[in-house]
């Protein structure tokens, strides 16, 4: 039998370099304030290990209003790291990096993959 092809969710962080992370989504999993939190740990350590010293030169998000990424524990988090944070207005006619950038990084960190 084939299995029939199902949607997983992944987050993914870049810098001008390459991918830093690409955080998968347990199925059945939705993407909460702790989960949310979890994946920024991930990432801080994925910056620690590919890009060292870049933790001191200062690490911006863009973010949009999505409640995960506007909850109390997460802007501390963030504060923490002492990351900066740009918020992409919602409904913006403005692309988003992801639109022209990510796709192609993501073509080549995920090419010949197949998930189960």
């Amino acid at each position: 039998t084939t299995m029939s092809a199902q949607k997983i969710m992944c987050t993914v962080y870049w810098d001008r370099k390459s991918v830093l992370l690409i955080d998968f989504l347990p199925r059945g999993e939705t993407i909460n304030t702790a989960r949310y939190c979890e994946t920024l740990r991930k990432l801080r350590r994925a910056i620690q290990n590919k890009r060292r010293g870049m933790l001191s030169n200062g690490i911006v998000l863009l973010l949009d209003n999505a409640r995960p990424h506007t909850a109390g524990d997460t802007q501390t988090l963030v504060r923490q790291f002492r990351w900066e944070q740009f918020d992409h207005p919602l409904y913006s006619p403005d692309l988003a990096p992801s639109d022209y950038h990510l796709f192609l990084h993501m073509k080549h960190e995920l090419g010949g993959q197949r998930f189960e």
